[in-house]
C-alpha cells in the first residue's frame, strides 16, 4: 500500500501564492505519475497538474504561467507552486500517484482563496 499526505493549504488572498506538498510512503519502488486535482463545491474533479518521473509536465489550460509542479523523487514528494491565485481556484486539492500497484489518493487539503 502507499500512503499520501498534502499540506500546504489554507487561506490565501487573491493574488497571493501558495506551495502545496504531498508526501508518500510504504511500498514505493516505482512511480509512473505525480499529480494534483482539485474539487471545487458543486463541479467535477478536474486535473490541475502532473508530471512523470522523466520530468515532463503537464498543466490545465486555467493555471498554466501560475502553476508550477515538480518533485523529488528521493522523497517521494511532489509540490504544486500556485501564484497569482484567483477565487475561482478555491477547492480541495488532493495528489495522485500512479504506481505498479494502481493509483492512490491523498486525502486532500482546503485551499480558499479570498479576501
Amino acid at each position: 500500500q502507499v500512503q499520501l499526505v498534502e499540506s500546504g493549504g489554507g487561506l490565501v488572498q487573491p493574488g497571493g501564492s501558495l506551495r502545496l506538498s504531498c508526501a508518500a510512503s510504504g511500498d514505493i519502488r516505482t512511480i509512473y505519475r505525480m499529480a494534483w486535482y482539485r474539487q471545487a463545491p458543486g463541479k467535477q474533479r478536474e486535473l490541475v497538474a502532473s508530471i512523470t518521473t522523466g520530468g515532463k509536465t503537464n498543466y490545465a489550460d486555467s493555471v498554466k504561467g501560475r502553476a508550477t509542479i515538480s518533485n523529488n523523487n528521493a522523497k517521494n514528494t511532489v509540490y504544486l507552486q500556485m501564484n497569482a491565485l484567483k477565487p475561482e481556484d478555491t477547492a480541495v486539492y488532493c495528489c495522485n500517484f500512479y504506481v505498479p500497484m494502481g493509483m492512490f489518493w491523498g486525502q486532500g487539503t482546503q485551499v480558499t482563496v479570498s479576501s
